[in-house]
């Protein structure tokens, strides 16, 4: 009975830091954890590496339903082989944001990305796991910080990793980004009128992390 099987389903904007938190609440629970968005950026990569044009819909939909894909933590494995780093780019991230207003891709990712719950429970993040992928998840929080805070977080994690970055860019791609999730007609990006709402602009990851376990625990 899948539906007895807790989940806490993070939704918010891009470079938010809801996969750190929910990558850790998931540790800390012992749950599983899925990644929503590097669902649809291993999509994006994979339609890139075999030929399938990210325009064409009926084609991306068709290449996502045959996808080999497993998570180990919060590394990324496509046909076995890992693809973290290649799919962590800001390329990578606007071919998946782009490819995600596709309404047929959405419905051909849904029972894949719910197939990811199981026992003891489940942590996942994304822009529509609460509101779409999982309506009836044990918490359900919205998480989101100022655009400028998100693009000083992306900064640093591109820099760390030997990527060139432009702050100034970064900030103006979040905005476009946002609005693109937030006015796509197929699961705009909004908070579900059930979810806890968590602002992270003036809080440390382990704060963050602290008030989403608070509310499983209540719940």
């Amino acid at each position: 009975m899948k539906n007895a099987i807790p989940v806490i389903a993070i939704d918010g904007p891009s470079a938010s830091g809801k996969g750190t938190v929910a990558a850790l609440a998931a540790k800390e629970l012992g749950f599983h954890y899925l990644d929503s968005g590097a669902i649809y950026r291993v999509t994006a990569y994979a339609a890139q590496t075999r030929g399938v044009d990210l325009a064409d819909e009926a084609g991306l939909a068709e290449l996502a339903r045959g996808l080999d894909l497993h998570f180990d933590g919060v590394e990324v494995y496509l046909d076995g082989r890992p693809v973290g780093d290649a799919i962590r780019t800001e390329e990578a991230g606007r071919a998946a944001s782009r490819i995600a207003a596709l309404p047929a891709l959405r419905a051909a990712l849904l029972e894949l990305q719910r197939g990811f719950r199981k026992a003891p429970g489940l942590v996942t993040d994304g822009r529509d796991m609460g509101s779409v992928v999982f309506p009836d998840a044990t918490v359900k929080v919205f998480l989101t910080a100022t655009a400028e805070e998100r693009a000083q977080r992306r900064y640093k994690q591109l820099i760390e990793k030997g990527f060139d970055a432009s702050l100034p860019a970064l900030v103006q791609d979040l905005r476009e980004r946002d609005a693109r999730d937030a006015s796509r007609a197929s699961a705009p990006l909004h908070q579900a009128a059930d979810a806890h709402l968590l602002d992270t602009t003036a809080l440390t990851i382990a704060q963050a992390v602290d008030r989403v376990l608070g509310w499983y625990r209540q719940a």
